[in-house]
């Protein structure tokens, strides 16, 4: 017979873990399924304030805070080259009365302080293995692990990434479209203080991104063409340290590479459902689209936080947590944000890649508005950093 729980959360990455953590501090006898991968994640994250606020309210923020760096300016820098250039725009948390905008953080550090968390929770259960079937019915769902050992639980949380075995048991399809575009990510020293300040150049292959790590330190994603990213992923550590200071303009002095790299084609996926047969997404598992703007993580711990809510308050008020009423609310909660995200960095991606003279003028003339328009600028940086339609109680600070 199969070890029965209230919630299974399948997946092991920063939303999984952060579901887990809800759901058991919520009061839900909870199971997550999720091989820790081989390798660390040497990319990091940029976590917005509502992301820290749910982190610290839930008990993990203590555990990482030390090893994140505040988000307290943000650039915008024209460095296409082209006829219609934008004028530089720089975002100020202080602004908005905000210490910073967020918290940028290597992801295994984040992962090591969700991980500490959740073995400290009584009614959560680790499990380091993989699910390799997930089979719902009209009762529940059955996770069988990859040793043979099978858990069951009326409701299961897909946090499994953008190849979802959770998503295709639910018989849940995708709309995708893929970018010509690669992103390299590396973390990298350099002899000049960032000054808690990101910048991101815009170049006609996509943005040049470096986001402040503690100390002299600073995390880059260089969107490249295809065919750039493999010849510039190839050099060694010296000529690409000297390419990333070349088109970082040496505003961080001298550059040297921390090991590890990575390579990521970037693409937009959006399930066409968040919920379905007992089976609810989150992460990847629901949506993926560019590292541009840091939306990404923040959307998948939105996911999770609001997942958490529901399910909490289900059992509360004694309903079926994973039943069509719960998974057709979260649905609806999440698919707004998700969607608006989501059009609004393709949105800005294309007109930064497109050679139509209008369009480059129009993407100009709307730098140009927020730079010189102080009430825009603010509602622009307030709904960047806290989306008044989709702020789950966690996000807000208070326990589920």
């Amino acid at each position: 017979m199969p070890d029965k729980y209230e919630t299974i959360v399948v997946g092991g990455g920063p939303a999984g873990l952060t579901a887990a953590i809800a759901l058991a501090a919520g009061g839900l006898a909870t199971a997550l399924v999720g091989k820790r991968p081989p390798h660390p994640d040497n990319r990091t994250t940029a976590l917005l304030g509502g992301s820290v606020t749910a982190l610290e309210t839930l008990g993990v923020w203590e555990f990482c805070a030390a090893q994140s760096a505040p988000l307290k300016v943000m650039r915008i820098v024209d460095d296409t080259g082209r006829l219609w250039r934008a004028p530089e725009v720089k975002f100020a948390s202080s602004e908005i009365d905000l210490a910073a905008f967020g918290h940028n953080i290597a992801n295994r550090d984040l992962v090591a302080a969700l991980e500490q968390r959740a073995a400290a929770l009584p009614n959560l259960n680790l499990i380091d293995d993989d699910a390799i079937d997930i089979a719902p019915d009209a009762e529940g769902v059955t996770v069988t692990r990859k040793n043979g050992a099978a858990l069951r639980a009326p409701l299961v949380i897909g946090a499994d990434g953008r190849r979802s075995l959770c998503r295709a048991a639910a018989c849940i399809g995708v709309n995708e479209h893929a970018y010509k575009q690669v992103a390299l990510t590396v973390c990298l020293r350099h002899s000049r203080p960032h000054h808690d300040s990101s910048t991101e150049f815009h170049t006609p292959s996509g943005p040049f991104t470096l986001v402040p790590l503690p100390g002299m330190r600073s995390s880059l994603v260089w969107v490249l063409e295809p065919h750039q990213a493999g010849d510039i992923a190839a050099l060694d550590d010296a000529t690409l340290a000297a390419e990333i200071e070349r088109a970082s303009h040496s505003i961080l002095g001298k550059v040297e590479l921390e090991p590890g790299r990575g390579l990521f084609p970037l693409s937009v996926v959006t399930a066409q459902k968040f919920g379905a047969s007992r089976i609810a997404l989150v992460g990847e598992a629901a949506h993926v689209i560019p590292p541009i703007g840091a939306q990404g993580l923040n959307l998948g711990l939105r996911d999770a936080a609001t997942i958490g809510e529901l399910a909490v308050a289900a059992h509360r008020d004694g309903r079926d947590i994973g039943g069509d009423d719960v998974l057709a609310a979260y649905d609806k909660m999440r698919r707004g944000d998700v969607t608006t995200r989501g059009v609004a960095i393709d949105l800005f991606n294309r007109t930064l890649l497109t050679d139509f003279l209008p369009v480059q003028g129009l993407r100009g003339l709307g730098l140009y508005m927020l730079d010189k328009i102080g009430p825009l600028r603010r509602v622009v940086m307030r709904e960047g950093i806290a989306p008044t339609s989709a702020q789950p109680r966690l996000m807000r600070g208070e326990a589920l």
